[in-house]
């Protein structure tokens, strides 16, 4: 192929050649989907209706998602029609918006994650100051920066990534994922991108290592609460966003850093997977497991629902 900046479509990552084996694909696909659609359209819900869960925690939880089920509508739906119909092909233009909103689902995601570590900070550590710090001006200012911020960083991949010259238009993956496009790269403007990867790394890293440092505090000030009572409800709002943020990052940090194969390799398929499918759909799941307050305005609004259906 010629080289060019711009090519007329790319072609991703092929499934299977056998019509029921893409059915099934297919099917995964379609079930992953609406249960990640399901989780999060409940949680949004069950937080928007209960009064009680108006608080600066569960905004965050609202916001993040809204962030899950964009990321995973940017993978997903386009896999599901290339795997009924066995095609492999996305345009030059659909693979940029894919680039372009992938990574600012995914920034925003992060923001949005270490906001909530500072949050769950502030409630335990400094509790007779929580409603003047979290105060609703705060949790506004913090999510819009949170989405300013994805959609800064995300201009910032899709400019340098497609800025470069491509010498092929096979993208060994199921969507057009960075390190697959800097890979048919042949020129040296790649190393553009592998900066801001760098750059993107040291600011991932050192989120994380904000919201390490302040669990830190957050596990010492829950140790010398008192009560088992008391710790356990701590433990029970702590644990499952260091548990999301452990996920995401590290899946993410795998995907991004490491060497990237020459040939199709199942192991970048499942990385990709983790990373940009896994969360959004456990997302929920972890913060309803040990979440009783999540629990009751679920139990409240499919009471309301029934009752209104009868």
């Amino acid at each position: 192929m010629p080289n060019s900046t711009v090519l007329p479509t790319f072609l991703l990552l092929d499934f299977s050649d056998n019509w029921e084996q893409n059915v099934l694909y297919f099917t995964l696909f379609l079930v992953i989907y609406l249960a990640a659609l399901t989780a999060n359209f409940l949680i949004i819900s069950a937080v928007s209706l209960d009064q009680q869960l108006h608080t600066p925690m569960y905004f965050f939880l609202v916001n993040l998602s809204v962030v899950d089920l964009g990321s995973i509508s940017v993978t997903i739906p386009n896999a599901m029609i290339n795997s009924l119909w066995n095609t492999r092909e996305i345009s030059f233009s659909g693979c940029v918006a894919q680039v372009y909103s992938l990574f600012f689902f995914l920034i925003s995601d992060l923001f949005l994650l270490t906001g909530m570590a500072y949050d769950r900070y502030v409630a335990i550590c400094d509790p007779l100051h929580y409603e003047t710090v979290m105060g609703r001006k705060a949790c506004i200012q913090m999510a819009a920066s949170a989405w300013i911020a994805g959609l800064l960083y995300s201009a910032l991949h899709t400019g340098s990534t497609f800025a470069i010259t491509f010498c092929s238009n096979i993208i060994n993956q199921f969507f057009c994922e960075i390190p697959q496009l800097l890979k048919i790269s042949c020129d040296n403007l790649y190393l553009i991108e592998v900066g801001v990867i760098a750059f993107s790394a040291f600011i991932v890293f050192t989120c994380f290592g904000f919201i390490v440092v302040s669990y830190v505090q957050i596990f010492k000030s829950v140790l010398r609460i008192p009560t088992t009572q008391g710790r356990n409800k701590a433990f029970s709002t702590c644990l499952p966003h260091l548990i999301v943020v452990s996920l995401f990052i590290s899946t993410g940090a795998i995907a991004y850093l490491k060497p990237v194969s020459g040939a199709p390799s199942d192991l970048d398929l499942v990385i990709s997977v983790l990373y940009s499918v896994v969360p959004p759909l456990m997302n929920p799941v972890i913060y309803t497991m040990r979440n009783r307050d999540i629990k009751v305005a679920l139990c409240k609004m499919f009471q309301y629902i029934v009752s209104y259906s009868k």
